[in-house]
């Protein structure tokens, strides 16, 4: 993908813990804590579990995604990208495996809630989470858009495989540089704001 490409987007869809915050999640440790077999995602190991236990280890996630989301903080950069997508006129969502509840506090404590509305705020409470492409079709659905003027924007494979199976330009967002999945990705980039010169 050309460095230009990015220009003609207008639906911007982001991932929400690392992405647009610091990352400060600790999945083995989250996944030790419940005990879920470590390396294997987290939501996808609950719906192995019969159905008391799940729902057990579920309430149990949840406390510890609650003091995450208290403790959240804008990744450097991120505002000043929203800020200025959000000036020339472009549709800003969220797609998150966190929940709906978890998702609000998260952008509000860190100061990004403005930017998105509630409705653009698609969670694991709305459907099918990463990297099935179920909430980006939502969101496009929602804005009369197109997989060719979205990008979707993320810090782990999931992030990148939700946006290619949806057919849109993907960014992959790694403060570290480290850039796992070059071939999911269209852009690397350490901070969201080495994009506004695009």
């Amino acid at each position: 993908m050309s460095a230009a490409s990015l220009d003609g987007r207008r639906c911007w869809i982001f991932d929400m813990d690392g992405t647009l915050t610091v990352p400060i999640h600790d999945f083995e440790a989250i996944r030790a804590a419940l005990g879920l077999p470590l390396g294997l995602p987290i939501l996808e190991s609950l719906l192995e579990l019969p159905a008391a236990a799940a729902e057990e280890k579920r309430r149990r996630l949840s406390v510890i995604e609650l003091e995450l989301a208290r403790a959240a903080e804008a990744a450097p950069g991120a505002e000043a990208l929203l800020a200025a997508l959000r000036r020339r006129g472009d549709r800003l969502g969220i797609l998150t495996r966190n929940s709906r509840a978890n998702a609000g506090l998260t952008l509000e404590t860190c100061g990004l809630a403005g930017y998105f509305p509630e409705a653009d705020r698609v969670t694991r409470d709305d459907g099918p989470p990463k990297p099935a492409p179920a909430g980006i079709h939502l969101l496009l659905g929602r804005w009369d858009g197109r997989p060719d003027q979205a990008v979707m924007l993320g810090d782990f494979r999931f992030d990148l495989e939700a946006g290619r199976a949806a057919g849109c330009a993907t960014v992959h967002v790694e403060a570290g540089g480290r850039f796992r999945w070059p071939e999911l990705a269209d852009r690397c980039v350490r901070r969201l704001d080495e994009l506004l010169p695009l």
